[in-house]
């Protein structure tokens, strides 16, 4: 699956890593892309770093994913170094149009994104800004994100998801069509898990709801043999767990 984060992206469910963990959070399933970008001279964002105060309005990221974030300078030149959280190595290597979300911002600013290398052992991107030229310029972009609109998805290959459309999904056991829960998250693993978050229904054992009455949530992996079914329209997941699998994760 590749996604990207908060939106974020993943894709196929089952597929193989790329590039170690893969470009973004790779949970078997894609989500993002940016394979289509105009190279469009854009505008440097003040680089100041900016403390936001309690005042300061949240953004609303609704309409944007994020696709990596900066984690620190790489050299002396303006080089950024980035966490990608997006399974999609266009988005980090295409130059093109993308956007900054700074501390204290209320809504992304453009940047041009004029080169990407990926880092395979250390499963981070080096990038180069437009208006990023020395060592000072890129510290003041440290914890920055990096995001694009949420219109710019992908095409999905077959059995690829994002990773918006997945949350909010009912998971059913198969064989019984018993309601297991609802997916609350995807967590990026070896093979990418379902968190699901148990519905009070489901009573494998009587400590699955806890004393607080809060809602307990399970893990399932997310791969073609343990969720063979994945009906967007119908809005639900069917399960066929190993046995034992559900226990444990209790």
């Amino acid at each position: 699956m590749k996604h990207e984060e908060a939106n974020k992206e993943i894709g196929g469910r089952g597929a193989e890593k790329q590039r170690g963990r893969g470009a973004e959070k790779q949970r078997g399933k894609k989500v993002g892309g940016n394979s289509k970008i105009q190279n469009v001279q854009s505008p440097a964002p003040n680089l100041q770093p900016v403390v936001a105060s309690p005042q300061s309005p949240a953004p609303n990221l609704d309409d944007w994913l994020e696709i990596g974030k900066i984690v620190s300078p790489q050299g002396l030149s303006g080089e950024l170094r980035v966490y990608p959280v997006s399974d999609f190595p266009e988005r980090f290597e295409v130059p093109g149009k993308r956007w900054l979300l700074c501390s204290g911002d209320i809504e992304p600013q453009p940047i041009e994104l004029l080169t990407g290398r990926y880092i395979s052992n250390k499963n981070l991107y080096v990038i180069k800004l437009a208006g990023v030229e020395n060592c000072d310029r890129a510290e003041a972009l440290r914890g920055c994100k990096l995001m694009v609109p949420a219109s710019d998805r992908p095409q999905l290959s077959e059995d690829e998801y994002h990773v918006l459309d997945l949350i909010g999904l009912e998971v059913f056991m198969q064989a019984s069509g018993e309601l297991v829960g609802t997916v609350v998250d995807i967590i990026p693993a070896g093979n990418d898990l379902l968190e699901v978050k148990l519905h009070p229904s489901f009573t494998t054992d009587k400590e699955q709801v806890t004393n607080d009455k809060k809602q307990k949530t399970i893990l399932i992996p997310f791969v073609e043999a343990i969720a063979p079914v994945v009906d967007l329209k119908s809005n639900r997941i069917e399960i066929t767990p190993p046995p034992g699998l559900l226990e444990i994760n209790n």
